[in-house]
């Protein structure tokens, strides 16, 4: 219990220590999204674990620019996590706040992909953690019946090094990177996604997300946004007073406005072709995400009271998920709020 309490304020650690052996249906990723200096050969690494009767470890390569995934499966045996720090190793590869070292042969796995690299980051630039507000969840960090949790460990960091995929490599000296974290017992049912930080002005990251939750007998939209500018972290989210105003997704893009007490906040997301990752969905790992790298996010940053624009710029290299069950977020989840009393 004392552990667990720890980890409430150190997201990016592993939590899951008590079910290695006995499972249970848990799974735990870690996000790495890494973009060369150029922007012509973007990648995201997802290490993580799924605790069940399909027990495994993995890590999924996602090609950004060729929009296609790789799903690098392992033994649960092979990995390893430390229980003071945000260190975890699988099968030879080394994941932390400070770096990726990647050893990954053809003989393996079943993806038949050789991946070998060694990464660097700057410290990181995490949502932050309060004592009443664990990071980005806040208070819903407390709940212990979350079906997901959710973490931000870094909106925006440089990264240096290099990759070499299927023995073609990339060097990542002067690159930017983005990391965050999920772990529980499964994906929302519906929910979408997106993030950059990758725009004109230097210091903007975005991250947004909106997700059917579920809650006691019904569920809810939970959203949680957060907009870096100018070193102050913008927050619009479903404990601290936002709300939104409007959530439209077509073919073409996705557009959310909403607003918290002193601003709001327009973003639009072109939808581009991505590669399909897999996710924990019904106590297994399905091949159901899909994600593109390659979609470009616009923002309009205003005060709330006199419409001023303070900040408007396009991010590139943006990140996009819409998955599910659409219409439990599109209209404000009303199907279930009426039956649950939130």
């Amino acid at each position: 219990m004392l552990g667990h309490m720890r980890n409430l304020y150190h997201p990016e650690r592993f939590h899951f220590h008590r079910h290695l052996e006995r499972g249970g249906g848990q799974f735990e990723g870690w996000y790495f999204k890494l973009v060369d200096a150029d922007g012509v050969q973007p990648y995201a690494i997802i290490p993580g674990v799924f605790l069940g009767n399909d027990g495994h470890a993995f890590i999924q390569v996602l090609d950004g620019r060729a929009g296609t995934a790789c799903y690098h499966r392992f033994p649960l045996e092979e990995f390893r996590a430390s229980r003071s720090e945000f260190a975890i190793e699988i099968a030879g590869s080394r994941f932390s706040s400070h770096g990726i070292d990647l050893d990954i042969d053809v003989e393996q796995t079943s993806a038949k992909q050789s991946v070998r690299g060694s990464l660097r980051f700057s410290p990181w630039r995490p949502w932050p953690v309060k004592l009443t507000s664990p990071g980005v969840m806040g208070p819903y960090s407390f709940v212990p019946f979350m079906e997901c949790n959710h973490g931000i460990l870094s909106l925006d960091h440089a990264v240096d090094g290099s990759l070499a995929v299927e023995g073609r490599e990339t060097s990542f000296d002067g690159g930017r990177g983005y990391s965050e974290k999920d772990w529980g017992r499964a994906f929302p049912a519906g929910y979408v996604w997106t993030q950059s930080n990758h725009f004109e002005r230097d210091g903007v990251s975005i991250t947004a997300s909106v997700a059917r939750i579920p809650w006691l007998t019904g569920a809810f939209r939970g959203f949680l946004v957060g907009l870096l500018l100018d070193g102050e972290l913008h927050r619009f989210t479903t404990y601290n007073g936002g709300e939104i105003e409007s959530l439209t997704v077509d073919d073409s893009h996705l557009r959310l406005r909403l607003h918290n007490r002193s601003h709001r906040l327009e973003i639009d997301a072109r939808k581009e072709e991505g590669g399909v990752l897999h996710a924990p969905y019904g106590r297994q790992m399905i091949e159901r995400v899909a994600e593109t790298m390659s979609s470009e996010v616009e923002l309009r940053f205003s005060s709330l009271a006199t419409d001023e624009t303070l900040y408007e710029g396009r991010g590139h290299h943006a990140c996009l998920e819409v998955q599910g069950d659409l219409p439990a977020i599109l209209d404000n989840g009303r199907r279930d709020r009426e039956g649950s009393g939130v």
